[in-house]
C-alpha cells in the first residue's frame, strides 16, 4: 500500500455525517428485541467487529452507523484526515488548480481494487458523482458542478472557489458490482463470506490480523449486549449523544476530536439580544471549561472559536481574549446604561435583563449544560428561564424565532464552513444574522489557500466576536471503546472518519 503523506500544513479537514440543529445529531435506531446471532463463532478473547445484518455496506449511499464504521478498512478516498485536521493523500498522488480556483485536477495513485482490477478515473469520477446525489455527502459537495474522468486522473469543477476542497474529498472510491450493497474498494481488507457469516480478510500483508470475524447486530441494545459480554471487541460511540447507551464491564476509552460544535445562538431580533453589547457580555459570562469538563464528562474540548483548538487555523491569542471574564461582562453592560439593583439584578430604566433559553429536553447532557449556562447568566445579573422542549417543539421554536437564546449543536463540514449558521438564508441561521462584513469574510475564508487561509480564519473569528450572533462553547469528542487489555503496545489513535487509523500498528492480544 502506498505510503501516506501530508498534503499541506495549512489545510484542515474533517467531516462526519451531515447534521445540524434542524435534526438530531444521530438518527434514532428503533429498539428491537435482542436476538444474538452466532453465525460466526466468537469467543471472549477473539478480535471480532460488529456489523448490521439489516444494513448494506455501501460507503456512499449507506446510512447504517455500524457498517459505516467498518468502511475505512474496506474503502479509501482521494484524501483522508488526521487528528490535527490536516489532509493526507490517499488515492490521490498530487493535484493542480486553475488560476481562478474553480478547476481541480487530481492525479491518481496506481492502485487496485480488491478483485485485482486497476483504479481508474472512471471509478473515481463515478464515486464522486454518486456522492453528489447521496444524502450523506450531498450538502458538503453542493459547490461541485461537474466531475469528469481522465487517464489516471479526475477533474472537479466548482461553482465558487474553495481553497480547502481536498478536505471534502475523503469520499470513498468504489467499484460497483452486481450487489448494490457491496461494492469493491481499495482498502486493506475485503469483505467475504465465512461459513454462514461474514468476515473481512487482508488483501495483502499489512496488519496483525489476516482475517477478522464479523458479528451481526440487530439493534443498538444488541450492540451493548455484545460488547458487555465480550462478543465484539470495540464500539464507536457518542457518549454524550441524545441516544447514548450505557456500557458496563471493563473497557478502555479513547476519545478523538470531531467537528461537532456545541454553541449558544441568539435571536438578533428579540428585545434584549438584538444589542451586540448584550450578546458580547453573555459570551464573556459563559463558562466553557465547566461545560466541556464536568458537564460533558471530559468528552469535549472547550473552544471560544468555531474552529477546533487542534487545528492549525485556531488563533490562540484571539481565543484567549474571549475567555470567561465576569468582570469584563459586567463592565460592558454598565457602559451601556445597565446597573444593578439591591438584589443584584441588572436593570436599565424599568426593564430587567430577562432571557429565555431554549433546549432540547431529550438530551440530558444538554439540559444540564443549559441549566449551568443559566446559572452563569444569573450570576451576571440576568433573569433566565430555561425552556426544555421536546425535539419537534424545539425545532418549531427555532424556526419561529420564539426564543432569546438556544443551545445548539451541529457537525460542521470538513472545511469548517459557517455559512449555514451565519449567512443570510443559512439553514441554521435561526437568529436572523445579516451582517454584510461577516458574509464577505465567510467567502474570503472559503476561498483562501495556505497561509492566507489562516489569516482569513482569524479575520472571520475577530468579526464573529464583535457581532456575536453565536457563542461557541466546545467541540465534542467521539469515543472508541475497546475491551480492557486487548489492544496492547501502540494505543489506538482514531479519527472522526476512521476509528481504525493506524490499525497496522495495533498489537492485539488473542490469548
Amino acid at each position: 500500500m502506498a505510503k501516506r503523506r501530508n498534503l499541506f500544513a495549512g489545510a484542515l479537514c474533517l467531516a462526519l455525517f451531515l447534521s445540524a440543529c434542524g435534526k438530531p445529531e444521530t438518527d434514532p435506531t428503533p429498539t428491537l428485541e435482542v436476538t444474538p446471532s452466532p453465525a460466526v463463532e466468537v469467543r471472549g478473547q477473539e478480535f471480532v467487529l460488529p456489523y448490521s445484518a439489516a444494513g448494506g455496506f455501501h460507503p456512499i449511499t449507506g446510512s447504517n452507523r455500524i457498517n459505516l464504521t467498518l468502511a475505512p478498512l474496506l474503502y479509501e478516498g482521494l484524501f483522508s484526515v488526521d487528528n490535527t485536521f490536516t489532509a493526507q493523500l490517499e488515492l490521490c498522488s498530487g493535484y493542480s488548480v486553475s488560476e481562478d480556483g474553480l478547476v481541480w485536477t487530481f492525479r491518481l495513485e496506481k492502485r487496485t481494487f480488491s478483485d485485482g482490477s486497476p483504479l481508474t478515473g472512471v471509478e473515481a469520477a463515478a464515486s464522486l458523482n454518486a456522492a453528489r446525489q447521496s444524502q450523506r455527502f450531498q450538502s458538503r459537495l453542493r459547490d461541485i458542478t461537474r466531475v469528469t474522468a481522465g487517464e489516471g486522473e479526475v477533474t472537479v469543477t466548482l461553482s465558487r472557489p474553495n481553497g480547502d476542497l481536498p478536505s471534502l474529498l475523503d469520499v470513498p472510491i468504489v467499484k460497483e458490482t452486481e450487489d448494490p450493497q457491496r461494492p469493491l474498494g481499495t482498502g486493506h481488507y475485503r469483505l467475504e463470506e465465512q461459513g454462514e457469516g461474514l468476515a473481512i480478510r487482508l488483501v495483502e500483508p499489512w496488519a496483525q490480523l489476516d482475517a477478522i470475524a464479523l458479528r451481526p447486530i440487530a439493534a443498538e441494545d444488541d450492540l451493548v449486549y455484545a460488547f458487555d459480554t465480550r462478543e465484539i471487541s470495540l464500539v464507536n460511540v457518542d457518549l454524550t449523544g441524545t441516544n447514548a447507551l450505557g456500557y458496563s464491564g471493563r473497557y478502555e476509552t479513547t476519545d478523538y476530536p470531531t467537528t461537532t460544535l456545541l454553541y449558544v445562538g441568539y435571536n438578533l431580533r428579540s428585545e434584549v439580544c438584538r444589542e451586540e453589547t448584550v450578546r458580547r457580555a453573555i459570551a464573556l459570562a459563559l463558562d466553557r471549561q465547566e461545560v466541556a469538563g464536568r458537564l460533558l464528562a471530559g468528552h469535549a474540548v472547550a473552544s471560544a472559536l468555531p474552529i477546533h483548538p487542534a487545528s492549525p487555523l485556531y488563533d490562540s491569542d484571539l481565543a484567549d481574549g474571549a475567555k470567561t471574564d465576569l468582570g469584563a461582562a459586567r463592565a460592558l453592560l454598565e457602559g451601556e446604561g445597565w446597573s444593578y439593583d439591591e438584589a443584584g439584578r441588572l436593570r436599565r430604566g424599568r426593564s430587567g435583563l430577562t432571557l429565555r433559553l431554549a433546549v432540547n429536553q431529550e438530551n440530558t447532557y444538554k439540559v444540564a449544560v443549559a441549566e449551568a449556562l443559566a446559572g452563569d447568566l444569573t450570576e451576571l445579573g440576568c433573569e433566565v428561564t430555561v425552556e426544555k422542549l421536546p425535539w419537534d417543539d424545539f425545532v418549531s421554536a427555532l424556526n419561529r424565532r420564539d426564543f432569546d437564546l438556544y443551545l445548539g449543536e451541529t457537525t460542521l463540514t470538513a472545511d469548517f464552513d459557517l455559512e449555514a449558521l451565519l449567512a443570510p438564508g443559512g439553514s441554521l441561521n435561526y437568529g436572523g444574522c445579516q451582517d454584510g462584513e461577516l458574509s464577505e469574510l465567510l467567502a474570503a475564508f472559503r476561498g483562501a489557500v495556505g497561509e492566507e487561509r489562516q489569516q482569513a480564519a482569524s479575520a472571520l473569528c475577530t468579526r464573529l466576536g464583535q457581532v456575536a450572533p453565536i457563542t461557541p462553547l466546545c467541540f465534542k469528542n467521539g469515543s472508541l471503546l475497546t475491551q480492557w487489555g486487548q489492544v496492547r503496545g501502540t494505543k489506538p489513535a482514531p479519527t472522526q472518519r476512521n476509528v481504525f487509523a493506524g490499525f497496522d500498528e495495533w498489537q492485539i492480544d488473542l490469548e
